[in-house]
C-alpha cells in the first residue's frame, strides 16, 4: 500500500497521525484533532485512488 502512496499520500498518512496524537493528548483539542484527522483521510484516498487511476491509464 505504500509503495503506492505519492508526497500527497505521505503528508496525509502524517496528518492522520498528529489527528490521532492530538486527541489522545488533551480532551480541548478533540475538535482540532478530529479536523486533523479528516482532512488526513481525504488525502490518503484521494492519492491511492489516483495512484489506481494511473495504474489503469487513466488519469
Amino acid at each position: 500500500m505504500l509503495k503506492n502512496l505519492d508526497a500527497l499520500g505521505i503528508v496525509g498518512l502524517l496528518i492522520l497521525l498528529g489527528g490521532i496524537g492530538l486527541i489522545a493528548y488533551a480532551n480541548w483539542i478533540i475538535a482540532v484533532g478530529i479536523a486533523l484527522v479528516v482532512a488526513g483521510l481525504g488525502l490518503v484516498v484521494k492519492s491511492l485512488i489516483s495512484g489506481m487511476l494511473q495504474n489503469f491509464g487513466m488519469f
